[in-house]
């Protein structure tokens, strides 16, 4: 069975009871366990999938908490490190009233930044395997070199890298940083997911065709542009397009949605014993299911308060599927 790694950052956010209201108007916090890559192997494993996680992970009473989300989760934590050195992240989430939010992060001394190449063994990998990651954690750190290892190492056995940039630019020292840092890892990439508020910023083009065209680059064979509420599309380099219509809901909280977006569509994906070199094939192949089952989880996320954690199953997934069905 195909294993979905998931690399990066684990932290805790502070979301605010009081909603439609700036950081400095909050006066109370639910704390909930996040980070984009524990997001997406949480979505994975509510799917069905082996998910596991790879990071470093603080010693100290939200480590804990952490470990005890995921392992609920059923996502695999035998490969996370714990470390007395560093601390867990923080970031405190705004959510106006369109369900959008701003950040304000604490993460100069995170553990997960600390994970080092030396704690990546290549044995763990597969060709049918998966490797996802986001930019956060490619600051300049060992952090970033564990990833180019892991990277490395997936690609020696044949499996599929997966990169979603989630752009978070208060976590850097400036905005041309982030990019280039971006601009570093995608060739790596064979999967690039990527929101239609982060193309121009990304590749440096306005035009939206050609910002996508822009994306294939080194190893990238499929990219999976997202826009909200009006879906998703697949694309390959030939200029080769796949539409996928989103699903209208009442949303109450963006925090994880394209995270399980692309949990979703990594978790179907993984059911077809996709390989590098059959990703294409497959992808064109099972393109109506992938965008109908990842808009639905974006979806359905996005409808409920908080992270991940509150997201739904698969059974839930696929019964809002067949429920939009008879609506149309």
């Amino acid at each position: 069975m195909s294993k979905i790694f998931c690399i990066g950052e684990t932290l805790i956010d502070f979301i605010p009871v009081q909603k439609e209201k700036s950081l400095k108007e909050v006066v109370g916090f639910e704390r909930v366990a996040g980070g984009a890559p524990m997001n997406v192997a949480i979505a994975a494993a509510k799917y069905g999938c082996e998910a596991v996680m790879l990071t470093k992970m603080a010693n100290d009473h939200f480590g804990d908490h952490i470990m005890d989300v995921l392992q609920k989760a059923n996502v695999d934590t035998s490969y996370v490190v714990r470390s007395d050195e560093g601390e867990t992240g923080l970031a405190f989430v705004s959510v106006d009233g369109f369900g959008e939010r701003t950040f304000n992060f604490y993460r100069q001394n995170a553990a997960d930044l600390l994970f080092s190449e030396e704690e990546i063994d290549g044995e763990w990998f597969s060709g049918e395997d998966f490797l996802h990651f986001c930019s956060v954690d490619l600051v300049d750190s060992p952090m970033k070199i564990a990833h180019k290892k892991a990277i490395k190492e997936m690609k020696e056995k044949g499996g599929i890298i997966s990169f979603d940039p989630n752009v978070r630019l208060p976590l850097w020292p400036n905005a041309e940083s982030c990019r280039k840092a971006i601009l570093e890892f995608l060739p790596l990439s064979h999967i690039v997911k990527i929101s239609d508020e982060e193309l121009s910023f990304i590749t440096g083009i306005e035009d939206e065709e050609a910002g996508i065209k822009a994306l294939f680059t080194g190893d990238v064979k499929v990219v999976v542009y997202t826009k909200g509420r009006h879906g998703a599309s697949i694309h390959f380099e030939n200029g080769e397009t796949y539409e996928g219509q989103g699903f209208k809901v009442t949303v109450a909280d963006t925090t994880g949605a394209g995270d399980a977006f692309i949990g979703g569509f990594l978790s179907e994906l993984s059911q077809h014993g996709i390989t590098s070199e059959n990703l294409v094939e497959q992808v064109r192949a099972h393109h109506e299911e992938l965008l109908t089952f990842a808009n639905a989880s974006g979806a359905l996320t996005a409808s409920v308060k908080g992270a991940i954690q509150s997201a739904p199953g698969k059974e839930h997934v696929l019964r809002f599927i067949e429920t939009r069905k008879t609506e149309v």
